[in-house]
């Protein structure tokens, strides 16, 4: 079996999917496994992505979990390694996308040695870097309503100085009038900041054209730490050296029948339009109340009683489950029961959901919100997906085996990503 090109640590499950996603559009076939896996890859593939579930966690924890996944791939031969983040930068001024890029340059070059990027641009799903500063649409990053994120608020635009306080190594940047000329000035660039002593370069990026001149200037770098974006550009440098076929249908999947179902812990503005437009159509739609789950009720076992009589035959209509909410009602539910307590409450009880709506049959389930696919597919014995069509920019399906033997469709959504009809749409591009 060869070895595959290019291996991939994503600290979200839905990162991870959406990273997976750009690699497949660009030619890369590719597997995505559920943590850090016992034994060799049980896969052909010419990329692998180990999704983790490390974003909120401590840092010390993520650098741990990080490094693991970093020795899992260079056994399996990878010849250059991809950190993947959010498009909205999600940390805190402790971490952990800063300590798990200097672990990972240490682990590769040695302390305080080594070179890589930081760029979350992904201009599709409208995430621009310019003049180092992080814009969502329109808007900076701190008016993106990321500012009101109940774990990871981003109250700063500025990248050089987000990532300034995470990190121990020298942070430069690469602007768009470097990124503009091409390849070769980016690749000067790179090398004018390893000069002065920068460890990071934070990357302007505003248009795919940006993200392929400034993978081709990648190749070859042992580490790259990006959002999904940066993807499209990487498979190139192995395409223009014979050793990825251009012609490679990367995204094929197995045929499922059964039933569709929705699952939305996100309570991301993207995702509150989502679920409004899927109740505004009429499709059967359960919200999930965080206080009733604390107060003792069964309110797994209330939504599976509601949803088995609709899921039917192979029903093609899905149903919807969400506890996603406004900022305000969000904060209102964590100053009664605490930030961490109720986001873990919501989180099992979504994933007890969505392994029973399986079980009942549900062979087609988006998932919506990082915590809750982490919680979902840990709760579903998934260890591996294959990944297969888009259905929105950083959104693919992906085909996975549950540890009761089901074999579903499956697709992770981050909170932030999806057009507003999304969970309407879905079930129409079916794999």
């Amino acid at each position: 079996m060869a070895r595959p090109l290019l291996g991939c640590i994503a600290d979200d499950f839905t990162g991870a999917t959406d990273l997976a996603n750009n690699l497949v559009r660009a030619g890369m076939r590719t597997v995505q496994t559920i943590g850090v896996p016992d034994g060799v890859l049980d896969a052909q593939a010419d990329a692998v992505v180990v999704a983790l579930k490390s974003r909120t966690i401590p840092a010390a924890d993520a650098v741990a979990q990080s490094l693991a996944a970093l020795r899992w791939l260079q056994a399996q031969g990878v010849e250059q390694v991809y950190f993947k983040y959010c498009s909205t930068f999600d940390s805190t001024p402790q971490g952990n996308i800063g300590p798990v890029t200097d672990a990972l340059l240490d682990a590769l070059h040695g302390a305080g040695q080594g070179f890589t990027i930081a760029c979350p641009a992904f201009p599709e799903n409208k995430r621009t870097v310019f003049n180092g500063h992080l814009f969502v649409g329109e808007v900076p990053l701190n008016e993106s309503g990321m500012q009101n994120h109940p774990l990871t608020p981003m109250t700063d635009a500025n990248l050089q100085r987000v990532m300034q306080a995470q990190t121990r190594r020298k942070v430069g940047r690469v602007g768009f009038e470097t990124v503009a000329r091409g390849a070769g000035a980016i690749r000067a660039r790179f090398d004018a900041l390893r000069a002065e002593g920068v460890g990071v370069a934070i990357v302007d990026a505003i248009g795919d054209a940006d993200l392929m001149q400034i993978g081709a200037a990648l190749a070859g770098m042992p580490l790259v730490t990006a959002g999904s974006g940066i993807a499209i550009g990487l498979p190139q440098n192995w395409q223009a050296t014979g050793r990825l076929d251009k012609a490679q249908v990367a995204d094929a999947l197995p045929a499922v029948g059964g039933a569709g179902a929705v699952v939305s812990g996100s309570c991301s503005t993207a995702t509150n339009g989502q679920v409004r437009e899927f109740i505004a159509s009429g499709r059967p739609a359960r919200a999930v109340d965080p206080l009733d789950i604390a107060a003792g009720h069964d309110v797994a076992g209330d939504v599976l009683r509601w949803a088995e009589p609709l899921l039917g035959d192979g029903a093609h209509a899905p149903v919807l489950v969400y506890a996603t909410a406004e900022p305000q009602a969000v904060k209102a539910i964590q100053a009664k029961l605490g930030v961490a307590e109720a986001g873990e409450m919501v989180e099992r009880t979504l994933a007890a959901i969505a392994r029973g709506l399986v079980e009942r049959g549900v062979r087609r389930l988006v998932v919506a919100g990082g915590e809750t696919s982490g919680a979902v597919v840990q709760a579903l014995g998934v260890r591996q997906m294959q990944i297969g069509p888009q259905i929105d920019p950083g959104v693919p399906w992906t085909c996975a085996a549950t540890d009761g033997g089901a074999h579903i469709h499956l697709a992770l959504k981050s909170g932030n990503f999806g057009t507003p009809d999304f969970f309407l749409k879905t079930f129409g591009a079916r794999a």
